[in-house]
């Protein structure tokens, strides 16, 4: 293919996807930080002496008392950042499409609802954000969408590597005679390379399954809500022998058996697992009706398959490391925005330019 063919085809991709990678770099950038909002929303704690502390078992209780009709999935265990038990519920009763969040203060012995977070507007937001990035709200078409553009941004990427593959070393050495007006697209392109095909790679790998044939059956199930039975053992005894157990794992996620013939779930995580590996979500733990462990499921255990998926999203996502990293994913991210921003530029400017002048 000839250097003019090349960065036509650069051109036609870049256009057709440069709002797409707007969109993905600010929205992206902004989940970044999804964690850190949502611990800055959590309301004030008026702290008590341990002894007075509600237990676990406790605030399960209290949750179904105020809310005898709600289906309890999950509960995320207190941390650092969220010092109360957060628990997620469905009920038909409150007039609400998804499940929503109701902390537990063990402290003080109160519920607290949505609404009562330090900036309910923010976090609303920020959840509007997270389906827009997933799907962009119009489910599997969105999903679908989201594959193709992928694909296509790879494809800019991979030409654009090629057709400017003589300024990455001279951009790279700061040599002057490159750092002009009209070469910024390539100069961002250059620095945000190994970011960007990164971000193309891990995107489009987790989009493949919409190309399998299981993505398009149709499905009509429908989840039927009904109000969570009570606890069918101590959770308290459970997590404290899980401990004695396996010392070295933390939970964090605790998913509800809804019947007594299911498994209540424990997703956590191990000291010793990478520091790649989610805090929240690395290894699960099965209980058994009668609040024994039935089986593990540790990251370490996994097939090699399994276990790329998931450092695949985790490297998407940036969401180890710490605040470092998600700074420096924060600085690349906004290039995806830039390079859509001067690449349309560059395409005006070629466009703008007059013709030769024949005889």
């Amino acid at each position: 293919m000839t250097r003019g063919k090349l960065f036509t085809v650069h051109s036609i991709a870049g256009f057709i996807c440069g709002v797409f990678i707007l969109c993905m770099s600010c929205s992206g950038t902004l989940l970044l930080f999804h964690n850190e909002v949502d611990a800055w929303q959590q309301p004030k704690f008026g702290y008590a002496p341990e002894k007075d502390k509600l237990s676990f078992d406790q605030s399960y209780a209290m949750l179904q008392q105020h809310y005898p009709q709600a289906q309890i999935s999950h509960c995320m265990l207190p941390d650092q950042q969220h010092p109360g038990y957060s628990f997620f519920i469905n009920d038909s009763s409150l007039h609400k499409s998804k499940a929503i969040g109701i902390i537990v203060d063990p402290y003080q012995g109160k519920l607290i609802e949505p609404s009562e977070s330090r900036h309910p507007m923010i976090n609303s937001l920020m959840d509007w954000m997270a389906g827009f990035h997933q799907n962009f709200h119009v489910g599997k078409a969105g999903e679908w969408i989201l594959a193709v553009f992928s694909l296509i941004f790879l494809l800019t990427i991979l030409s654009g590597l090629w057709l400017y593959r003589n300024h990455i070393l001279p951009v790279l050495l700061f040599r002057r005679s490159v750092f002009q007006k009209n070469n910024w697209h390539q100069i961002i392109g250059v620095y945000a390379l190994l970011f960007n095909l990164m971000f193309g790679i891990t995107g489009a790998w987790m989009q493949r399954y919409v190309f399998k044939a299981g993505f398009y059956a149709s499905n009509h199930y429908q989840p039927v809500r009904k109000a969570s039975p009570g606890l069918f053992f101590s959770m308290d005894s459970a997590l404290a022998n899980m401990q004695k157990q396996y010392p070295q794992f933390s939970p964090a996620v605790i998913y509800f058996a809804q019947t007594n013939r299911s498994t209540t779930t424990v997703y956590g995580s191990n000291a010793f697992n990478s520091f790649i590996h989610s805090k929240q979500f690395a290894d699960m733990i099965l209980l058994n009706p009668a609040g024994q462990v039935d089986h593990t499921g540790f990251v370490g255990e996994l097939d090699a398959g399994s276990r790329y998926d998931i450092i695949n999203a985790q490297v998407h996502y940036g969401q180890y490391g710490g605040l470092p990293i998600k700074l420096i994913y924060v600085l690349f991210g906004i290039s995806g925005a830039l390079l859509s921003i001067t690449g349309f530029i560059s395409w005006r400017r070629r466009k703008q330019r007059p013709l030769p002048q024949t005889d």
